[in-house]
């Protein structure tokens, strides 16, 4: 019996066509980290203030800069952090009858004479401090009462990131890898620019939807496609580094941001990119096993004889049969992954990790932009912060195994949320350093669980499963930008106590998973269910897979000569 596998030790499992293909395909990963944490810049909201008509007027005579018009017209009030000047209201007055000049107001209009003084909504909008940045905040007026619009932008995003994801799944499966890969770029691109032209936000929150919509699926198919196309030692490797180019583009995007503090051409810049991933039609071959799992052996035969020749390698092999037995019976279908117990078990622990991953992740990063201080540095030293979490994955997946160190990160960060939200803001770099363990720890489960989640299933499945369990990181990235923001109102630190308990059910569950350390890639759901006794005698595995419904009974001997 000669499988795939077989196939590809003598094509090569990791040779010069693969090395080539994953090069392409890694740059995907990097303008995605514009398009899902983005909105750090893309929606900062600076400090702002009721604007008075009169008091504009006499900032332009008297050279006041912004924060003095806001000292003598905004009160003050309490806040969490302590006294400061009111964002939504200023007083109601007629700043003619105070005496205002440009030393101030004259008269009983000082002190704690103001405290008597009425007051009002920022009825005649709003000023910013703008920093020299301009976000879709400051131009839509995003604040006070319709700051849970802001929200809405990563919300709307996550929801096409939700259906994309599914959609594209789907048609990765039906279709295939390459095409599903490419379509959706064409959407990205135009999708991109309808974003960074849109007139007003009704119409933002449309064209960011249709945005997410192709972004993840595309990225989720390039990830499949790379795992499918070398040798089972190899996949580890392709699937962290694969994702570790989402943290270059983490470190990329403050730097561009910076120099580009308009968000319209950010948005520009993040999107030309996938127009260029177009030409990737000519240089990506389409996956030789999902091919197989269509019946269509000539082609896949065509393709891995030309990653052979790329390879410097020949084909002794007849692999002109080669074809995938199940391919009539094995249309990827939701109910296989939910049928079956050991299916339905990964299918909803995997559903859980990618939501706490999302909610999580997004939370710690977005939780930036309203911390105060240096966002380009912050964001920057929080990016660096990844890059050691691709390093432990490596070294530690292959000595220990996928299910403890998936669990130990996910346990870790849990703590260091849980720790970092009860360390007193004068304990400055302790917080900082444990806040740091609890982003390392969270990126680590992030880049394990998309892995961990392509080794629990089938080929035939294995797309369409990869992407209906990530629906749950956009359920996590819908909720995320409201549990934050809105709890931070409460308590700034009330979001990590949420985060922490979150990531400490998730790294519980993962323990439930089976260790898919050197084990091949599974080919039907009967190597799920009997992942061991298959290897038993041929008359006990019948009677095992007896135990299967006839529908989802596939037969062992796939992708033969």
């Amino acid at each position: 019996m000669t499988t795939f596998d077989d196939i590809l030790e003598e094509a090569g499992k990791f040779g010069r066509s693969q090395k080539r293909i994953f090069a392409l395909l890694c740059l995907v990963s990097m303008p995605w980290a514009g398009v899902y944490v983005g909105i750090v810049f893309q929606g900062f909201t600076p400090e702002h203030w009721c604007r008075d008509p009169a008091v504009s007027e006499l900032r332009e005579s008297c050279g006041w800069g912004p924060l003095d018009a806001r000292r003598h017209t905004a009160p003050l009030v309490n806040t969490s952090a302590g006294m400061a000047h009111s964002q939504c209201e200023r007083y109601d007055v007629d700043w003619n009858s105070t005496g205002l000049t440009c030393e101030g107001p004259a008269g009983n209009f000082s002190g704690a004479a103001r405290s008597s003084v009425p007051m009002t909504a920022c009825n005649d909008g709003w000023e910013y401090d703008y920093e020299g940045r301009v976000s879709f905040v400051t131009e839509f007026d995003l604040v006070c009462a319709d700051a849970w619009l802001v929200d809405m932008f990563q919300a709307t995003l996550n929801v096409g990131f939700l259906v994309g994801s599914i959609a594209i799944g789907y048609l990765a499966d039906r279709f295939g890898r390459k095409m599903s890969f490419l379509m959706s770029n064409v959407l990205n691109g135009v999708a991109g620019i309808l974003v960074a032209v849109a007139p007003n936000y009704t119409a933002l929150l449309v064209f960011r939807m249709l945005y997410g919509f192709g972004v993840k699926g595309g990225w989720v198919a390039g990830y499949v496609l790379i795992t499918e196309l070398v040798g089972v030692e190899y996949r580890r490797t392709v699937g962290v580094v694969y994702q570790m180019f989402f943290s270059v583009g983490i470190l990329i995007l403050p730097l561009i941001a910076y120099f580009i503090p308009d968000w319209r051409w950010l948005q520009v810049v993040i999107t030309v990119p996938y127009i260029c991933f177009l030409a990737y039609y000519w240089f990506i071959p389409e996956s030789p096993r999902w091919l197989l799992s269509q019946n269509n052996s000539s082609k896949a035969v065509e393709i891995t004889e030309a990653i052979a020749k790329e390879n410097g390698n020949t084909l002794s092999k007849n692999i002109e049969t080669l074809k995938d037995d199940t391919a009539e019976s094995s249309t990827a279908s939701f109910l296989d992954l939910i049928r079956t117990p050991n299916m339905r078990k990964h299918t909803f622990i995997l559903m859980f990790n990618w939501f706490t991953s999302a909610v999580v992740y997004q939370g710690l990063i977005m939780r930036l932009g309203i911390l105060g201080g240096n966002v380009y540095v912050d964001f920057l030293i929080s990016g660096l912060v990844e890059f050691p979490a691709a390093f432990l994955i490596l070294f530690t997946i292959e000595r220990i195994g996928r299910r403890v160190p998936f669990a130990t990160a996910n346990i870790a960060s849990g703590a260091a949320c849980l720790i970092t939200a009860f360390i007193p803001e004068s304990m400055f770099w302790v917080k900082t350093v444990v806040a740091c363990v609890g982003r390392l720890g969270i990126t680590m489960a992030f880049e394990m669980v998309v892995f961990v989640n392509t080794e629990l299933y089938p080929t035939f499945v294995r797309n369409l499963g990869v992407s209906v369990c990530s629906t749950l990181c956009d359920v996590g990235g819908i909720v995320a930008p409201f549990l934050l923001y809105r709890l931070a109102v409460i308590w700034l630190e009330l979001p990590l106590i949420i985060f922490g308990v979150l990531a400490f059910v998730a790294g519980a569950l993962v323990l439930l998973l089976p260790e898919t350390k050197g084990v091949p890639l599974p080919e039907t759901i009967d190597d799920i269910e009997f992942p061991n006794r298959y290897k038993e005698s041929p008359l006990k595995n019948q009677q095992l897979m007896n135990l299967l419904p006839s529908d989802v009974t596939t037969n062992k001997e796939s992708m033969t000569v």
